[in-house]
C-alpha cells in the first residue's frame, strides 16, 4: 500500500515538474524582447538549467522503467519456481479482499 502511495507521489512529483518546465519555458519566450546584459545571462542560465532538469527528468523516469521491468522480472521468476505457493498467496489474497468488500 505504501508503495502505491510513494509511486503516486512520484507520478505527481513528475507532472508537477513537467508543468513548472514548460512554464519556464513560456517565461523565456515571454521575455525573449527585453534587453540588457542582466536579462541575457538570467536567460541563459535559465535555459541551460531547463535543459539539465529535462535530461534529469528523463533519467529518473528511465530509472523507474528499469525498476518495474526489474520487479516484473522477480515476480515471473518467484512464481515460476513456487507456482503453488503463488497460487496459494493469490488465493489469500483474494478471500481477503472478497471478505472486505462483502463487509460493505
Amino acid at each position: 500500500m505504501s508503495e502505491e502511495l510513494t509511486q503516486s507521489h512520484k507520478d505527481k512529483l513528475m507532472s508537477d515538474l513537467k508543468l513548472v518546465i514548460a512554464d519556464a519555458e513560456e517565461l523565456l519566450k515571454l521575455t525573449a524582447g527585453n534587453v540588457g546584459d542582466k536579462a541575457s545571462e538570467m536567460r541563459i542560465r535559465m535555459q541551460a538549467r531547463m535543459e539539465q532538469a529535462k535530461a534529469d527528468l528523463v533519467d529518473l523516469q528511465d530509472m523507474a522503467v528499469v525498476r518495474v521491468r526489474d520487479a516484473g522480472r522477480a515476480a515471473d521468476a518467484y512464481v515460476q519456481d513456487n507456482p503453488w505457493r503463488a497460487v496459494g498467496i493469490a488465493a489469500g489474497v483474494g478471500l481477503v479482499v472478497g471478505m472486505l468488500i462483502s463487509r460493505r
